[in-house]
C-alpha cells in the first residue's frame, strides 16, 4: 500500500485533490488507519484515478464523472466516450481559433481606416467565362459561414472534374448572392466554379453540376488578397472604401478569382473583383 503522499506522486496529482476526491466519494482510500486517520491506497486504484482525471480534463463535471464511473463502463466504452468528448473539444477549439482570426481581421480593418491603398486597386474589364459550377447555401456572408460551404463544394467539383478526365481551362471562380426567396443577408447562395472548355457538358460531370457562363464585365475594381480567406475583411473593405472615395458604384455581386491555392491557406492568393456601374 501507499501513503497518500506516495500515491499522489505516482498519480501526478496533489494530496489536496485526493482528499477532495475522498470527500466526494470519487476515490476512497483502500484503508484508513482508525487511530491516526492516515489514508492508504493500492496500486490498482491508479486506474480509477486516471479515469477521474481524464474525464475531468475533458470537461465533465465531478458529478458527471461519478455517474460515469458508477456505471462501471468497460475500457472500450470509456474510450468511445472520451473520443467523442475529444472531438467536441477539438471542434470548439477550431471555432474559437476561427473567431480569433475574425477578431484579428476586424482589428486590422480598424487600424487601416482612413488609408487608401490606391496602388493596389486596378480597374479592368472582365471577360465572360464558362464554368462548371456547384452551389450551396451559407447562413451569411461571414467567412465562418461561407468557408464550411465553399470548401466542400470545390472538393466535390474537383473530384467530379478529375474523374471525368476534364482539365480546367483556368483558375477557380467563386461568387455569392442572396439566396432566392430569403431576406437579404440571411441566406447566401455560394457558387463554386471552375472554367471548362466549350466541349464539356454538364452530364459529363454528374448530377448537381451546372454549366454556366459568367457574363463579362465592362469595368471592375480589383485587388489581390494574400492569405486565408478567413482574413479577407481588411482587403474587401479597403476595396469598398476606394470605390466609394473615387465616385464609383458597385454593380452586382463581387467575384473571387483564385490565383494560387496551396495546402497552406496562409499562402493563398485571391483576386477580389467588384463589378462597377458604367451609368
Amino acid at each position: 500500500m501507499f501513503t497518500i503522499g506516495d500515491f499522489a506522486r505516482h498519480g501526478r496529482v496533489s494530496v489536496r485533490m485526493l482528499r477532495h476526491y475522498d470527500a466526494l466519494g470519487l476515490l476512497r482510500p483502500a484503508r484508513v488507519d482508525p487511530f491516526t486517520g492516515y489514508r492508504f491506497y493500492e496500486a490498482g486504484q491508479l486506474a480509477r484515478l486516471n479515469r477521474v482525471i481524464a474525464l475531468k480534463e475533458l470537461g465533465f463535471s465531478l458529478d458527471q464523472v461519478a455517474t460515469i464511473l458508477d456505471e462501471r463502463l468497460g475500457a472500450q466504452e470509456l474510450r468511445g466516450m472520451l473520443r467523442l468528448r475529444q472531438a467536441e473539444l477539438e471542434t470548439a477549439l477550431a471555432a474559437a481559433a476561427a473567431r480569433l482570426v475574425q477578431v484579428e481581421a476586424r482589428l486590422r480593418t480598424i487600424e487601416n481606416e482612413g488609408t487608401m491603398p490606391a496602388d493596389d486597386i486596378v480597374l479592368k474589364s472582365l471577360p465572360p467565362v464558362r464554368l462548371a459550377e456547384l452551389t450551396g447555401t451559407a447562413g451569411s456572408y461571414e467567412p465562418q459561414d461561407v468557408g464550411p460551404v465553399i470548401g466542400p463544394l470545390y472538393d466535390e467539383l474537383c473530384r467530379r472534374i478529375e474523374e471525368a478526365g476534364v482539365v480546367p481551362t483556368g483558375p477557380g471562380m467563386a461568387s455569392y448572392e442572396d439566396a432566392p426567396g430569403a431576406e437579404p443577408g440571411t441566406a447566401v447562395l455560394v457558387r463554386a466554379g471552375l472554367p471548362v472548355a466549350a466541349s464539356v457538358r454538364a452530364e459529363d460531370l454528374g448530377g448537381g453540376v451546372r454549366i454556366v457562363t459568367l457574363p463579362g464585365v465592362e469595368c471592375a475594381a480589383t485587388v489581390v488578397h494574400r492569405g486565408s480567406m478567413d482574413g479577407v475583411l481588411p482587403t474587401a473593405q479597403a476595396l469598398a472604401r476606394w470605390i466609394d472615395a473615387h465616385g464609383h458604384r458597385s454593380a452586382g455581386y463581387a467575384r473571387e478569382l483564385t490565383l494560387a491555392c496551396p495546402e497552406d491557406p496562409d499562402q493563398w492568393v485571391t483576386e477580389l473583383q467588384q463589378p462597377l456601374s458604367t451609368d
